[in-house]
């Protein structure tokens, strides 16, 4: 018998019992201040990327999708370096977001002029985030630089259309936020200009042999359209008066006002050349196929308002010449008791 076959004796192996995993539960309950300042942590760092970051981009964007319009702007009291300006005009956008857009300074220049100078700094008043914001402006303007409102007008009487930008820096107070962020007011909208004040009509034309005590000698009514939005004060203006291609004299309108619409009427007179009309209307096709329709061109001379000379004016009427057909040969007529056979009298 071995002596492991002895009875009372055994042989065993001793196996290591390995130690038992601690599971996340017991982890996370010794350590739940840390996790809790962790959460705590990102909880405040999502909710100032959402403020700080996600509120001034939603906020922008919003401003960006309104739409501006310009429903009317009116000029009143012009001064050779300020006026008064008025405008009426209507901000939509969805309403959604609520918020408060503080009161900015806005330039307003010519989105197509490559300097956009501006020719205008309006006042822009405190604003919401309402669907529907009417936003009425009247302010006195001092003309900061003549060179752009003079190019402003320049283009409104010479074009059919016309874009014009506001610009402005300000910032938004979104509600349940007490912090105000920077936004930029940028809109650009198209506005109808004069179009050369295309349409001008001249009827009702009297001739005065040796003229008044202004010397005066040609008087007549004007109609001039005003396709555009804006209603403006010149004054007192001049034109010179061009009949194929040489000065025969001056017209002038006082105390002219153009309101939008086909309904500015005005007596106009003139000093004009009355030999070169009468030569004029003896000549072909002058007097025989038009009947003595003749074709004069105005452009711009003067504007006097308040006895303050308008320069901003009379040089953008003074850019261009305006063809307007006048009948003399009806007034000549009638003052001499038959019309100026070809050839002349």
């Amino acid at each position: 018998m071995s002596l492991t076959d002895k009875p009372g004796i055994h042989e065993s192996e001793r196996v290591a019992v390995k130690p038992r995993k601690r599971g996340c539960l017991g982890h996370c309950i010794k350590l739940w201040w840390a996790y809790l300042i962790g959460f705590i942590v990102l909880v405040i760092l999502v909710v100032c990327l959402v403020i700080f970051v996600g509120v001034p981009k939603i906020a922008q964007s919003k401003l960006d999708e309104a739409e501006l319009t310009i429903d009317g702007i009116v000029v009143t009291n012009t001064q050779s370096n300020q006026l008064n300006m008025a405008i009426n005009s209507t901000i939509r956008s969805d309403g959604k977001v609520h918020a408060t857009i503080a009161a900015f300074v806005g330039d307003m220049y010519l989105e197509d002029a490559e300097d956009h100078a501006p020719f205008a700094r309006i006042n822009f008043p405190e604003t919401t985030g309402d669907a529907l914001q009417v936003v009425n402006i009247s302010q006195i303007l001092e003309i900061s630089d003549m060179a752009a409102m003079t190019t402003f007008n320049t283009w409104l009487l010479k074009n059919s259309l016309l874009r014009v930008t506001v610009h402005g820096d300000t910032t938004v107070k979104v509600e349940g936020i007490s912090k105000s962020f920077p936004v930029t007011f940028h809109k650009t909208i198209e506005m109808p200009g004069l179009n050369m004040l295309s349409g001008l009509t001249v009827s009702n034309s009297s001739i005065q042999i040796g003229g008044d005590k202004n010397g005066d000698n040609f008087f007549a009514t004007v109609n001039i359209p005003n396709t555009s939005l804006f209603t403006i004060e010149l004054g007192n203006s001049s034109f010179h008066n061009y009949l194929l291609g040489k000065e025969v004299g001056t017209v002038f309108i006082d105390n002219l006002t153009l309101v939008p619409g086909n309904d500015n009427k005005y007596p106009i007179r003139a000093a004009i050349s009355q030999n070169d009309i009468l030569d004029t209307l003896g000549e072909s096709p002058y007097c025989d196929k038009t009947e003595g329709v003749l074709p004069f061109q105005l452009r711009g001379k003067t504007v006097v308002n308040h006895g303050q000379n308008i320069t901003y004016f009379a040089d953008a009427l003074a850019s261009a010449n305006q063809t307007v057909e006048i009948d003399l040969g009806t007034p000549i007529k009638a003052l001499l008791g038959k019309a100026i056979p070809c050839g002349g009298l």
